[in-house]
């Protein structure tokens, strides 16, 4: 997880200082709306990476996802420790398998 609380820390500072050039720093001034749309195609290029078994392609396109999410988190107020937190209260859960409804895939 220091990679990430690293990487967060960076964003943060990008965040603070609006530093001309920045990616992040465009990211936190174009708003909430341009942060969720890079999330959103983030995860679908890794989907289709994973889905293509490439995993080299998979691998980076994972690293986009934490990334742009690490951005959002930030803009959000939500830190590392604050999802550290709440994997451990999951990691203290065990046999929590829910029963999930099944749906018609012919509707």
């Amino acid at each position: 997880m220091s990679l990430i609380k690293d990487e967060y820390q960076v964003i943060i500072e990008r965040k603070e200082e609006k530093a001309e050039g920045s990616y992040t720093a465009y990211l936190f001034e174009q708003g909430i709306d341009k942060i969720l749309k890079k999330v959103g195609e983030e995860c679908t290029e890794m989907v289709i990476a994973a889905k293509n078994n490439d995993k080299e392609e998979t691998v980076y396109e994972i690293t986009d996802l934490i990334y742009h999410t690490l951005v959002m988190m930030a803009n959000q107020g939500i830190t590392p420790q604050d999802v550290e937190a709440e994997l451990k209260k999951r990691a203290e859960k065990r046999g929590n398998l829910k029963k999930f409804h099944q749906v018609d895939k012919n509707s």
